[in-house]
Formats: structure tokens, sequence, C-alpha cells
């Protein structure tokens, strides 16, 4: 039976992406293409979940006209919406793709009241037992990080599978509750552990280490150099394709639900990495998030190493 999902996004967004042949001050800089897109890293996961087939509800907070077109246009994919409604605009980023180089420029958001917060606690406290919730990215101005570990204590008492890709070191303090899995990248899995750069070795270290602490699941996302996947069991390394890369922002994303919708779906282990590292480089490859089309040919240049490894 395939879990409910949920995907809980604290700090929605509008993307706009933009192509231009070079970005210069002081001047009128006239695009060649633009794109606008739902956008928050969970939200970004309930598209791809969908797109997978995989039926998902996206939790968060919303707020003014940007907010409504965020919920409208998940609606329009068949997602279910249950968000929070606050007061202020849901922020919007923009992204410039200037020849070979990009540019990202990311507002706070608005603040998010106590009452608020509250209330998106109230829902996420409600969730069916076994349900799948996936948290993800930033938080908003008036919550702090605090705010996952109430998440991941709510989501221990209720019995949820809870997915973690934040960035804050409070989810070393969530590793106690047993998340279902986390998600860093290599500069976040160093964070956690105060060092400003890690080796091949120490990645695999520290990876382990998030696992004796608790989580039940790693995947740590290596941008061109693929992914590596932890468990008490396993230790897997996938490489990814190479190709043009036109926007990074939502490749980790699309890694992540990519692996977890086909986890869900009863994929193996090795086939849903495969998987989801192709289909990342394909949102790579993208102004935005990838239609899939190429997935199946880009897999082909996978490659797939057990490490042998065990957990002491």
């Amino acid at each position: 039976m395939i879990p409910i999902i949920y995907t809980c996004t604290l700090n929605t967004a509008i993307d706009l992406f933009m192509d231009v042949d070079s970005l210069h001050p002081s001047v009128v800089n006239r695009t060649n293409t633009e794109d606008y897109q739902p956008n928050g890293k969970t939200i970004n996961v309930s598209i791809m979940l969908k797109r997978l087939g995989v039926n998902n509800t996206a939790l968060g907070f919303i707020g003014g006209f940007t907010g409504k077109y965020i919920e409208s246009e998940l609606q329009k994919l068949g997602i279910i919406t249950d968000f929070t409604e606050i007061e202020g605009i849901t922020r919007v980023n923009a992204f410039v793709r200037a020849g070979d180089q990009e540019f990202k420029l990311v507002n706070k958001g608005p603040e998010i009241s106590l009452d608020k917060k509250t209330e998106l606690i109230n829902k996420i406290n409600k969730i069916p037992k076994g349900s799948l919730i996936v948290v993800s990215g930033s938080f908003p101005r008036g919550i702090t990080d605090d705010i996952y570990e109430e998440i991941a204590n709510v989501s221990k008492q209720n019995e949820l599978r809870l997915v973690l890709d934040i960035s804050s070191k409070k989810l070393l303090n969530c590793l106690r509750y047993h998340p279902y899995l986390v998600k860093p990248n290599r500069e976040e899995l160093a964070s956690f552990f105060g060092k400003n750069e890690i080796t091949d070795d120490e990645l695999l270290e520290l990876g382990k280490e998030i696992i004796k602490m608790g989580a039940q699941r790693v995947l740590v996302s290596l941008g061109e150099e693929g992914s590596l996947y932890i468990s008490e069991s396993e230790v897997v390394r996938v490489t990814t394709p190479q190709g043009k890369v036109i926007n990074t922002a939502c490749a980790g994303d699309a890694l992540l639900a990519s692996f977890l919708g086909k986890i869900v779906l009863g994929e193996t282990i090795e086939e849903a990495l495969r998987f989801a590292s192709a289909t990342g480089a394909a949102t790579a490859f993208s102004m935005g998030l990838a239609d899939l089309e190429d997935v199946p040919g880009l897999m082909k240049s996978i490659n797939v190493y057990h490490i042998t490894q065990p957990i002491n």
C-alpha cells in the first residue's frame, strides 16, 4: 500500500527564471526568456511526485496574490493543497542565466505570527499514522529553526515517516526522533559537524555518524559527482550524467522527490537512486523541474557502486 504523502514548505515562493545574453549594471537588461514557477523546496517535491503519479498534499504558509498563484498552479496539476494563509505576500525569487554565469536573488519572505505557526503544527498533528511527510527549505521571518524539532517530535509521536532536507544544524537535534530519511548536500553535511570542507572519506564517515545518531537513511546529494545513499544495511554511490547545466536551483529537490516516489512505488534502492540521479541531472539541464522525457536516456550513463562497509 502506497503511504499518504504530505509536503511542508515553510517559506513558499514564486521563482522567476530569466535568460539574458549578458548582465550589466546601470542599463536596461532585456531578457530572452522568462518563466514563472511555484516554488519552495517541498513545492518542487510535490510537483515531481505528481509527475511520477504519486498523489500528495501540500502544506505550508502562503500569503497574498503570489500565494494564491502558487495554490492555483498546484491545484491545476492535481495536487491537493491545505496551506495556512498568512498576512503579507509570498516572496518572489529571481534566477538569471547570463551566458555561462548564473545569478540567484532570493528574498526572505513574509513574517509568520505565532498563531499561524500553531495552526500549521496542528495540521501536521492531524496527519494519519503511517503517512510520509517531507519538510525542506528555509524558515521565514517570525519562525525559528526550533520548528524542525517540533515537527520531528510530532512525527515521532504520531508514527509519521519524516523526511528532512534542511541546512539548519537543528537537524542534529531531530535525529533522536529517528527520521525516515535526511538529505543533506556535501556542504551541509560538513557544516553540521563544524567543518568547512570534507573529503570523500569524511563524507562517508559523517554520513554514517548521522545514522548512528538516529536517522534511518541518509541521501547525500553531490551535484555533478552524483549522490551517496547510506542506511544501516548498505552504502551505495551513484554517478550522475554530464551535460550543459542551465539551472541548479531545483536539482536537489528533483533528486529527493524522484527517489522517494520510486521507493513508495516499490522500486529497489538501486533503481530508485539511478532514476533520481537522472531526474536531478535532467532538472539541472532545464530552466526548472524536468518533465522526465529525457530521464530514460540519461539513466543509461549512470553507474551504481555498492560499498561494503558496515555501520558499527
